[in-house]
């Protein structure tokens, strides 16, 4: 990408408005119309770089930055990633801002066919997504013979742009793993995977409650109570700063934990950097209410001993 410094002639730029000098010719005004243009499309880009900069000469600004340009730290999050995953050489000043989002998970040589794409065909933000989408695509593994008497579950929420308002969840969650849609979710077979009697344990997000009952109830159980992740660290979120995640606890048959120990409903355990894991502690406290089951976790990160797993991302 050729990179033009940009220029206002014979004029001075403050926080509320533009002062021209008398001797600014048309030719120097509409170049100025050629240049704010092309600061309203760049200003996520300067802001992103801008905070990559402040981060690599002093730490961590988001405080700073909050405070200095008004805007939240969601968008902020958002601005620094895209500019710190796409170097200024290999960004298209044709194509918009939110089309480089939707590549930046990716690694460069996949940003770049699907940039290139972009620009050969005229490509909306939303035909890049589902053309990232489609070829990120795996095929469903089979689920495991047998039935569980302990089963988790961590599934992999899809969070529509209509729901959540100004598209901030899809670059810092949808393209860290595939998702999926809640009645796809629904209609796994895990009822065949459940005893008769057993103990379902599910996580879900604020913004997912009423669906993870959906969920509850195509699967063939019903909800009995609920733990809570305190993350400790800031965690996305549009109407609020969600720095906290629900495991709910649901029941098939009669199936009370085989412990007396009553564990503290709210954990608070500092999360990792690692996108949607969930500490350990958490199989730790299931062994402990549960410790005479036969386990499966689905939709796992890790295989743990003496669990079985099942699911795209599973360390096995």
């Amino acid at each position: 990408m050729e990179v033009k410094t940009l220029e206002l002639p014979k004029c001075k730029v403050s926080k509320t408005g533009l002062v021209f000098d008398e001797s600014l010719t048309y030719d120097e005004w509409e170049l100025i119309g050629k240049q704010l243009q092309n600061i309203h499309k760049s200003i996520a880009w300067f802001i992103g770089d801008w905070l990559n900069f402040g981060e690599i000469k002093w730490g961590e600004m988001y405080a700073q930055a909050i405070e200095e340009t008004g805007l939240d730290y969601d968008t902020l999050v958002i601005y620094k990633f895209v500019a710190n995953r796409i170097q200024l050489p290999r960004r298209r000043g044709n194509l918009s801002f939110s089309i480089h989002r939707e590549v930046a998970p990716l690694e460069p040589k996949e940003q770049d066919k699907f940039l290139d794409l972009a620009e050969q065909n005229n490509l909306t933000r939303n035909d890049v997504r589902e053309l990232i989408k489609e070829a990120n695509k795996l095929p469903t593994p089979e689920l495991p013979d047998g039935k569980y008497d302990c089963i988790v579950a961590d599934p992999p929420w899809e969070y529509a742009q209509e729901q959540h308002g100004k598209e901030k969840q899809e670059t810092v969650l949808e393209t860290h793993y595939p998702t999926m849609p809640t009645e796809d979710i629904c209609t796994l077979p895990i009822k065949d995977l459940s005893a008769d009697n057993c103990v379902l344990f599910l996580w879900t997000t604020s913004p997912k409650l009423y669906e993870a009952k959906q969920v509850i109830d195509a699967w063939g159980f019903e909800y009995k109570s609920s733990m809570i992740w305190d993350k400790v660290k800031h965690n996305v979120g549009y109407y609020v700063s969600v720095r906290h995640e629900i495991l709910l606890i649901c029941t098939k048959g009669s199936f009370l934990p085989q412990s007396d120990k009553l564990i503290d409903s709210v954990q608070t355990i500092e999360r990792s950097d690692r996108h949607s894991e969930k500490p350990m502690e958490f199989r730790k406290i299931i062994e402990e209410m549960y410790p005479n089951t036969k386990k499966i976790e689905l939709f796992a990160r890790t295989a743990p001993e003496g669990w079985e797993v099942w699911g795209h991302d599973a360390d096995i």
